[in-house]
């Protein structure tokens, strides 16, 4: 019952978010235009509930010429890519901001697993054995609040599926304010060889 529940608060809560927010991702839109070439939105490819694809939309942080199917930490020196609002959009998590658009169109929840890359084969089957899969995405989950990047696969996804057994209002509430501190306080993981660190929300890509 929760989970139809769940997609009502989603709806309405983000559809507040846009309304309320619309005058900053105007001028954070307009930031990024000015302060590097390429689109202002970044696209890509990730795995949705019951494992349908959907393009997930971020702020665009890092220059064009970026590997585009590559996550973040895994690159060399990712430092160098990023721009300059890059740096303070994923400081903030602000770069998050568009996904908004994700939830209002019904692809993704506020609260539950980060959706993987397309080609995150071993964290997708993985995910499987815990019914993580079965579920929305969230914009932040259990597991983002726990380690993110810095766990072992195994223990990101028995995080999503621990979610999946106790999903409900409280739990959802909880792990909201809990990713709100986590950003406040900007925690984070260290992408590639580079010291610098991001906000808790999700940065595998762009």
């Amino acid at each position: 019952m929760y989970t139809y529940i769940k997609r009502i608060i989603d709806f309405i809560l983000s559809f507040i978010g846009l309304v309320i927010l619309g005058p900053l991702i105007i001028s954070l839109a307009l930031i990024i235009k000015l302060d590097s070439k390429g689109p202002v939105f970044f696209k890509q490819k990730r795995v949705g509930k019951d494992k349908k694809y959907f393009n997930i939309l971020k702020f665009r942080t890092m220059r064009t010429d970026t590997p585009s199917e590559m996550p973040t930490h895994m690159l060399e020196n990712p430092d160098t890519f990023i721009t300059r609002s890059g740096r303070f959009l994923r400081k903030t998590s602000l770069d998050e901001l568009p996904q908004i658009i994700n939830i209002l169109k019904g692809e993704m929840s506020i609260i539950g697993p980060r959706p993987a890359l397309w080609n995150q084969h071993d964290l997708i089957e993985e995910r499987d054995r815990y019914g993580a899969n079965d579920i929305y995405p969230g914009l932040t989950g259990w597991a983002q609040i726990n380690g993110r990047d810095e766990l072992p696969i195994d223990v990101k996804s028995k995080l999503d599926g621990e979610y999946v057994g106790r999903i409900g209002f409280r739990f959802d509430v909880e792990i909201f304010f809990k990713t709100v501190f986590s950003v406040l306080k900007s925690d984070g993981v260290v992408e590639g060889t580079s010291e610098f660190k991001e906000s808790t929300l999700d940065k595998e890509m762009f």
